[in-house]
């Protein structure tokens, strides 16, 4: 017999298993990959109610109810809106939404400035009596606002609307920045002090760049909030003012609803919202994670 046979005999050469060719490679892409499916799949099934109002959008008013995926895109449901009264209700929802978050960072950045670095007498019960006007639902608020804006004469305007914006974001602005002030070290103001800077000019140059991501993350917040309100634009506005969520309501109609038209407006109505948080997506992230770790 020869060696080679008598290694065999012996057992000392293992014959490997035998593998399938197709799995492994299957296997071990899986693996690699299983983070992006799953998240792939998390984000589809967070997305498919807006991207069914997308598709319905573009659907032929005929086949709104048909189950078929395949279909010929039309426009006819955003040119029925072109008809309508509808884009001015947009360009007040924008306009009021624009103006309450404006006037919202204006007022509620520099308070939340003060709240954090100055000390003086009942400073914490000041930053609590702000949180309670958030606490009280829409409808205690509604009366007397409602009879405040008949007297003034700003019922069904879009300044008056804004104000009514601004009572309740004003709460939410001075509160996550306190957070982000507080985040940014006393030391870097006073050392812009000893350099000849005053208060405000520290406050502009130094804590306010600072604060980015935090600013970019408020503003966003009171944008969407203003933005999606629909029982206080009910109340306090006829025809003027109307705002867009407002308007869609208006194509509930007692012969029929208009679903071509309030899937149309709803797509329409996101834009505005996804095309602000895409623009200062670079500060959003870091801005609602800054302040969960403190050192």
């Amino acid at each position: 017999m020869t060696s080679a046979s008598t290694a065999i005999d012996a057992g000392t050469v293992q014959v490997p298993p035998v593998r399938s060719a197709a799995a492994s490679p299957v296997r071990g892409w899986f693996s690699r990959h299983a983070r992006s499916i799953v998240v792939a799949l998390l984000l589809l099934l967070v997305l498919s109610p807006f991207l069914w109002l997308v598709q319905l959008a573009f659907r032929p008013a005929a086949d709104i109810f048909d189950e078929r995926l395949l279909f010929v895109p039309t426009l006819d449901g955003f040119a029925s809106l072109l008809q309508g009264n509808f884009l001015k209700s947009f360009w007040n929802s924008l306009l009021v939404s624009t103006l309450s978050t404006a006037f919202s960072l204006l007022i509620g950045v520099p308070a939340a400035y003060a709240l954090t670095r100055w000390n003086f007498k009942g400073r914490s019960r000041i930053a609590l009596w702000i949180l309670v006007t958030r606490m009280a639902p829409p409808i205690a608020f509604t009366i007397p606002f409602f009879l405040a804006y008949q007297f003034l004469g700003l019922q069904d305007t879009v300044i008056g609307l804004a104000i009514v914006y601004l009572t309740f974001n004003l709460a939410i602005v001075i509160w996550l920045m306190q957070t982000f002030f507080e985040a940014v070290p006393a030391a870097l103001e006073e050392a812009a002090w000893i350099d000849g800077c005053g208060v405000w000019q520290a406050f502009w140059r130094v804590a306010l760049p600072l604060t980015a991501p935090g600013l970019a993350a408020t503003a966003v917040l009171c944008f969407i909030f203003s933005w999606n309100d629909f029982f206080y634009a009910l109340i306090l506005t006829r025809t003027n003012a109307i705002t867009a969520p407002v308007a869609i309501v208006n194509f509930l109609q007692y012969e029929g609803w208009e679903w071509t038209k309030i899937a149309a407006s709803g797509t329409l109505v996101m834009l505005p919202v996804v095309v602000f948080t895409v623009l200062v997506r670079k500060y959003l992230v870091r801005g609602l994670t800054a302040g969960s770790v403190k050192d």
